[in-house]
């Protein structure tokens, strides 16, 4: 079968391949004569004067890696400057467009660690509060967890390594096993199986990058707030800047909701809802999104998370002291390459102030959103992450300073209210 990448080279070199391969490979659409048609290039949304280079960036990145769609938002000192959506393919089914839904993977911890610093803004959570005799786990497979604190969580320094000791996240039948339960597992099985391994460094002394450690402070804002996770964030962050089309994402591929994106990848992998073993393509299936609310499971539109970025501007439910230490240097300093995580952000200290962003990925999902020392900041939805091309996603990064960089002249234009923003 060939590839969705193949396939347009071959059709760049005038050759045709038959109405079953394309129908294959989402993103290209068999004609009626029965060869390929190929994918075409549109663009939804608005934009003020003189961003064209966004546009641009957008194209040349997508098409060299044949992702089918994405969303773009920037905002300049608050206001919306362009709210896009990128559609490079032939199935006209779905069009992206500013407000279209897309899973957003690890954008979701700053939304978590939002609602943890509401609560302890509000007084009903301290960031020292120690977090297993707050939601009563055992010690039992290793004492130091009695010392991981709300603190330790957000800036990942609760002990759990998943570089050593994989990410319990993404073990879903090793869980089952264990525990003698059925797929799919719950939460509350995630974490008894995690409880029952050691911790692979001492909480506080080292960062690694720990999805369960966010799980967990799901479970700490349910138990202090009295609602679920997803109302108490729909209820104390998001509706604070009027942000009303997030929603928790859904594994299954039948379960898409009607204004979200499709996701594609090469990969597949083997089921983890059910015990069947049948094998899905991996964005469906392969991990339970469920499970990952508040580590990477919120949907999101571009325009949306761009949004909420505005929050850490000041205009949302955080004061300037919470925005503050937010961004505040943890425990352990600045790493070997100049940055840090504060409380669901990376944080790089630069001339004039400081750049925070964060990153997402899985498999049919890579995203990004970044704020600027200078008052500028951006999301960028894509629902793919691998292609046969070869090349990076995280390139697009760069790619983004470099277009904002070439903007001579910035208008004055706010588009949020034509969003309901």
């Amino acid at each position: 079968m060939l590839t969705r990448r193949d396939t347009f080279r071959l059709l760049a070199g005038a050759a045709a391949a038959g109405a079953a391969t394309a129908q294959a490979r989402p993103g290209f659409a068999a004609a009626t004569s029965g060869r390929v048609t190929a994918p075409v290039w549109t663009v939804t949304g608005k934009s003020a004067s003189g961003l064209a280079s966004f546009d641009s960036t957008l194209k040349s990145f997508m098409q060299a890696r044949a992702i089918p769609h994405a969303s773009l938002a920037v905002v300049r000192k608050g206001k919306l400057m362009l709210a896009r959506g990128y559609n490079w393919t032939a199935d006209t089914t779905f069009q992206a467009g500013p407000t279209s839904l897309f899973r957003v993977a690890s954008l979701s911890k700053p939304v978590t660690a939002t609602a943890v610093t509401k609560l302890v803004q509000d007084g009903k959570l301290s960031l020292s509060a120690r977090v297993a005799p707050l939601l009563g786990l055992s010690t039992a497979a290793d004492a130091r967890l009695g010392d991981v604190t709300v603190l330790h969580l957000l800036q990942h320094l609760g002990g759990w390594n998943s570089a050593i000791s994989s990410d319990p996240m993404f073990q879903d039948r090793a869980v089952a096993k264990l525990l003698g339960v059925s797929l799919p597992v719950s939460q509350a099985n995630v974490i008894e199986w995690t409880g029952r391994r050691p911790l692979d460094h001492a909480p506080g002394t080292k960062y690694a990058y720990s999805n369960y450690g966010y799980l967990l402070l799901e479970k700490v804002i349910e138990k202090i707030s009295g609602l679920s996770y997803a109302d108490y964030v729909q209820q104390k962050v998001l509706g604070a800047v009027k942000i009303k089309r997030m929603a928790l994402g859904r594994s299954a591929k039948s379960q898409r909701r009607s204004t979200e994106a499709p996701y594609f990848s090469g990969k597949t992998g083997t089921t983890v809802l059910d015990t069947s073993g049948t094998v899905v393509p991996a964005p469906y299936g392969s991990f339970n999104i469920e499970n990952m609310a508040a580590h990477g499971g919120w949907l999101s539109s571009a325009v949306d998370l761009a949004k909420f970025s505005t929050i850490f501007d000041g205009a949302g439910p955080l004061t300037a002291a919470s925005i503050t230490r937010t961004f505040a240097k943890p425990s352990i300093g600045i790493n070997a390459d100049g940055w840090y995580y504060g409380l669901g952000w990376n944080v790089r200290p630069v001339t004039g102030g400081m750049n925070t962003w964060h990153t997402g990925s899985l498999p049919g999902t890579s995203t990004l959103m970044v704020r600027r020392y200078d008052g500028l900041s951006w999301v960028v939805l894509f629902d793919q992450r691998d292609d046969p091309s070869g090349l990076g996603y995280g390139d697009i990064d760069s790619l983004m300073h470099k277009a904002a960089n070439a903007v001579t002249t910035w208008p004055t234009t706010n588009l949020f209210p034509t969003y309901g923003l």
